[in-house]
């Protein structure tokens, strides 16, 4: 037993980071960003939009969240990687936008959607909480379309017939093959559902631990035990034992989720050689670059900078009598930057928490125009109160980093050096002040 408790760690695929097939770009790690821009900038535009006509207002739609994204281009989400060929999360969630315009079906299934929710409850999106169920009827109309986007270009690709809902399948057991994976890497605190997979009691480390190298190499009858499993262990039905019959014709037939399975591996082997070597010549080019500057500079003597700056001016240096004045009294900051890091630090957030916090604000919207007379960390406490601790509405930098979620009440309350009592009272005020401000 000694080698079951002090063999090495074996961790399979720790890299990967999403499914990729022939011609699609939205299946990677990179769409839970695209997806968020795109929420973010399709807001604003819709608020823009006569509801009376939005049927035909995709155009116009389009137009405007195309300005949006365009504004929000240099944001650190807009220049994140979206996916494993090179491309921004701007420019995926650019070309995804430009997609309604030719699939017109889409928008009117939105507009549908919309039209019956406001039957229902008026114009829900200029109310408290609204812009959420606004927010996620834009997130389903985006998922449908990606799909859809990337069988089409799949087809291309590989001259093979592909529908949005075979994505969707290739995604599920992708999902599938990566929760089998966590398992299999923490077999010990996972045993009983890793026998389950393996339809035997683990007495030992399991050889398929070792033998599970890639998705190409995860057999079929282990995501059917996996997805029989689900119920057991997590208490809802695994994918191919629901009651939807979307994935029917998966689960009796192992044959057809090994092919898939096979297909997705290949591909990713095939794509990730193939980023070796672009990554290689990118660091290569990365450093010579460097080295050129370096040996320019060490290459300048001391001081001839400054020098043929003054031998490029043509004007002589213009002195204003005002110089020659009281001098201006300067409000240095920095006292106060070293004061917020201190106390942002002491919470364990990031010491410019409270300064990139601030300038994420959308300082135009409808809530922040009535919360304008309270602090930062009472606004967070307000959407912490009405949305919870994760909404996609919020800026990455609102987040605490470790937990990807809105700081908790302990935490803005140092934030804004209250007491716990005093920053709830301040809170509730302001919701108070929302819900008024929102009636008729």
């Amino acid at each position: 037993m000694g080698p079951l408790c002090g063999g090495p760690v074996i961790t399979i695929n720790a890299t990967r980071k999403g499914m990729r097939l022939p011609g699609t770009r939205y299946q990677e790690h990179g769409w839970e960003q695209v997806r968020k821009l795109l929420g973010q900038c399709s807001l604003p535009a819709f608020a823009r939009l006569d509801p009376a006509r939005l049927w035909e207002g995709v155009d116009e739609f389009v137009d405007l969240a195309c300005g949006y994204l365009r504004v929000a281009g240099r944001s650190p989400r807009a220049e994140a990687p979206g996916n494993s060929y090179g491309e921004s999360v701007l420019e995926l969630a650019l070309a995804l936008l430009f997609e309604l315009q030719a699939r017109r079906g889409d928008w009117a299934a939105f507009a549908t959607a919309v039209a019956s929710e406001q039957q229902k409850s008026g114009a829900f999106w200029a109310r408290p909480g609204g812009e959420a169920i606004l927010r996620k009827k834009v997130n389903d109309m985006f998922a449908v379309l990606r799909d859809k986007v990337d069988a089409d270009n799949y087809q291309v690709a590989c001259g093979r017939a592909c529908s949005p809902n075979k994505i969707y399948a290739y995604r599920m057991l992708d999902t599938a093959y990566g929760d089998i994976a966590r398992m299999f890497d923490g077999w010990r605190q996972n045993a009983d559902q890793v026998g389950a997979i393996l339809a035997r009691e683990l007495t030992a480390a399991p050889i398929e631990v070792r033998q599970m190298k890639s998705i190409a190499t995860c057999r079929p009858e282990w995501v059917i035990r996996w997805s029989e499993s689900q119920q057991r262990f997590t208490g809802t039905a695994g994918p191919l034992h629901t009651r939807s019959k979307r994935f029917a014709s998966l689960k009796n037939n192992p044959d057809k989720i090994g092919a898939m399975l096979r297909e997705i591996g290949d591909y990713e082997e095939l794509s990730a050689n193939r980023d070796c070597d672009w990554q290689q010549d990118g660091f290569e080019a990365a450093g010579w670059l460097d080295d050129l500057a370096r040996v320019l500079g060490e290459s300048e003597p001391e001081g001839a900078q400054e020098a043929s700056v003054e031998a490029d001016r043509i004007l002589p240096v213009i002195v204003d009598d005002l110089e020659n004045g009281e001098p201006e009294v300067c409000h240095d900051d920095d006292a106060d930057d070293e004061r917020l890091a201190s106390i942002a630090t002491s919470v364990s957030l990031s010491p410019r928490f409270m300064q990139l916090a601030r300038a994420a604000q959308d300082q135009g919207s409808w809530s922040a125009r009535i919360m304008a007379g309270d602090s930062l960390p009472v606004r967070l406490a307000v959407y912490l109160k009405m949305l919870g601790s994760q909404d996609d509405s919020y800026p990455a930098e609102w987040l605490d980093p470790a937990t990807g979620e809105l700081p908790t009440m302990q935490q803005l309350a140092a934030l804004d050096q209250l007491s716990l009592p005093t920053l709830r009272k301040r809170r509730d005020a302001a919701i108070a002040a929302l819900l008024a401000a929102a009636r008729p």
